[in-house]
């Protein structure tokens, strides 16, 4: 079947459909990984877009029951160069295809995705649909142009936990606020012996005190972090009064929270190979990224919190330390792996700053 992805510029790509027979609008962005696509595919930090892999070839392992780092997928559509239809490997339960149509996901396939990164980078992330079946692609355009932009919207509620969940039975209390949390932040926490407790985004500093938490993680998360204001008070709420490590969206929370400001960027990072320098050790790690805002360096406040970290493609803000309280931030995953296990030292790092 034929399918469409239009852009609010009134660029339309025409390949092939895969997965299911639906029209979704959404933030068009690109990810530079080559494996992973089913963690992408369930990353919360997704909600809301339509995401582009420039890998070319997709679907050759498969998805299994494992990798899935929340419930269900999250992301608005999927547009991938070519669909592997034979896929191979010992863990493959379903196809990317039957994954797609299950989870009602579009999908766009047998397009020129190097030309639809150029176009991305060049004049950033736009609104875009993708739909499938005779289509009339002005109509697209103009139902692109009407979507709604990534800011504005609370998405965080969208993808948080309902309810408290728990996780693990160590002996350190750490309460993780799940603004569209990964299921490896909390694995991390449990094989590190912490008893978690994921808590709502909307949570109160007062409510999270009352867990006693040796700890607090705030996590990553989708849109815009001035969406979410309310986690930034309860932030401040927190601050001084138990030791915090943010990561990703929780990172820009923070920095808010202590005074600074975010930006968006052009077209944000997203993938599994982004280099980032220890500013204290000048060590360089490859990280993996998924963010759309940054934090604004000259609006943090010198006397308090210094860059702990730095983007060596483009010079952005990587991370965050205080420097008198107990309170730290990176704004890529150290759960994330891609190194494979490069940046999982920070989590030892909240480890010892609790004992």
């Amino acid at each position: 079947m034929r399918a469409y992805l239009a852009l609010e510029d009134g660029t339309v790509f025409q390949g092939e459909a895969f997965g299911s027979d639906v029209a979704h609008s959404g933030e068009v962005v690109f990810n530079t990984g080559m494996t992973g696509y089913q963690k992408i595919l369930t990353d919360p930090s997704y909600c809301g877009q339509i995401v582009v892999l420039t890998y070319p070839l997709i679907g050759n392992y498969g998805t299994n029951n494992d990798d899935f780092e929340s419930k269900k997928p999250w992301v608005r559509g999927f547009v991938v160069k070519e669909l592997c239809d034979y896929p191979s490997n010992w863990r493959s339960v379903m196809k990317l295809d039957e994954f797609c149509r299950k989870y009602g996901i579009p999908g766009l396939t047998g397009i020129d995705t190097r030309a639809l990164t150029r176009r991305l980078r060049n004049y950033g992330t736009m609104r875009g649909i993708i739909a499938s079946g005779e289509q009339d692609p002005e109509k697209l355009v103009k139902a692109a142009q009407g979507a709604p932009s990534i800011s504005g919207q609370d998405l965080v509620r969208a993808v948080s936990t309902r309810q408290v969940e728990v996780w693990g039975e160590g002996p350190t209390r750490v309460v993780v606020v799940d603004f569209g949390a990964k299921s490896n932040i909390l694995r991390s926490l449990v094989r590190r012996n912490c008893t978690v407790y994921l808590v709502p985004a909307w949570t109160t500093g007062e409510e999270i005190l009352s867990y006693q938490p040796d700890g607090v993680v705030l996590s990553n998360g989708p849109g815009d972090p001035k969406d979410v204001m309310y986690a930034v008070e309860t932030v401040r709420q927190l601050i001084g009064k138990v030791p915090i490590m943010g990561i990703c969206l929780g990172h820009q929370i923070l920095a808010l929270a202590l005074g600074g400001d975010t930006y968006k960027l052009k077209f944000g990072h997203r993938g599994s190979n982004h280099p980032v320098r220890d500013c204290e050790t000048g060590r360089v790690y490859i990280t993996s990224q998924n963010h759309g805002f940054a934090v604004e360096e000259k609006s943090l406040p010198e006397s308090e919190v210094v860059v702990s970290h730095r983007n060596l493609n483009d010079g952005t803000v990587e991370g965050l330390r205080h420097l008198k309280l107990p309170v730290f931030s990176v704004q890529f995953h150290p759960e994330g792996a891609p190194g494979p296990m490069d940046s999982g030292y920070l989590f030892d790092h909240f480890m010892n700053m609790l004992a």
